[in-house]
């Protein structure tokens, strides 16, 4: 039996339903770089309540593995950061779920997504920038090396679509000028 399309497996359903979405991670990286080796596929996602329980009628059992809607509601919760899985029973192949909440990075990506168009779907897919910041961060984080291959990768094909300005707003915020700041910051003992 062959191995089922990792991006047909869950964006068809995605699409079908309308959630709004953004391809990220390793997947997007690829399609700004070089091809490599994945056998899982990361969203940002916008969920309201009755979104979850629509895309846990779309990837249900016994095809896929859906966390308990509570668990999804838990991540939706969360300030920042939130994320479930889903997985493909028989493949193994996995969905990561990013949580947009109150992150202004992922708000920013939605802002500016791109299209794409691949074997046939049209994708809303994550800028550049946010691909790299988020490869970045995840190196800083895990310390693996695939994510500098990825952003030299993307650097090497798609730099100059990168916006390079913006990028940097991201990893230099500006420093409030001192008259911001309170005389003493420090409350006193």
């Amino acid at each position: 039996m062959p191995e089922p399309d990792l991006m047909e497996l869950f964006l068809g359903p995605l699409n079908r339903l309308g959630v709004r979405y953004l391809v990220s991670g390793s997947v997007a990286a690829m399609l700004y770089g070089e091809p490599r080796v994945t056998h899982d596929i990361n969203f940002v996602i916008f969920l309201r309540e009755e979104d979850a329980l629509r895309l846990s009628g779309a990837f249900a059992p016994p095809e896929f593995y859906f966390p308990p809607i509570a668990v999804v509601r838990a991540e939706m919760a969360w300030p920042v950061k939130g994320q479930f899985n889903i997985l493909h029973a028989r493949s193994g192949l996995k969905a990561g779920f990013y949580t947009v909440n109150r992150d202004e990075l992922h708000g920013w990506a939605f802002c500016h997504h791109h299209s794409y168009a691949i074997n046939g779907m049209t994708i809303n897919l994550a800028p550049p920038e946010y691909v790299i910041l988020r490869e970045l961060e995840y190196h800083r984080e895990g310390g693996s090396a695939k994510h500098l291959r990825d952003i030299r990768a993307m650097l090497a094909v798609s730099g100059a679509q990168i916006d390079h300005p913006a990028m940097a707003d991201w990893l230099n915020p500006p420093v409030p000028s001192p008259g911001f700041l309170p005389a003493n910051p420090l409350p006193p003992k």
